[in-house]
């Protein structure tokens, strides 16, 4: 099963442009609670803890 790819999503980018919309309020209540997102989330917030690491190779 392919997940979701918040980064790419259109309708994110949208409401990010038009943050007074209706679609953006939608979305940020839709990302309150999306089980999708909360695991994009995490997996930046891994990514950029991994990042700031002391010991993290520098690519």
């Amino acid at each position: 099963m392919k997940l979701h790819n918040c980064e790419t999503c259109r309708i994110r980018a949208y409401s990010e442009r038009k943050s007074d919309s209706l679609i953006a309020r939608i979305w940020r209540w839709h990302a309150n609670w999306c089980p999708l997102m909360k695991a994009h989330q995490r997996k930046l917030a891994e990514k950029q803890g991994l990042a700031d690491s002391p010991t993290s190779p520098k690519n």
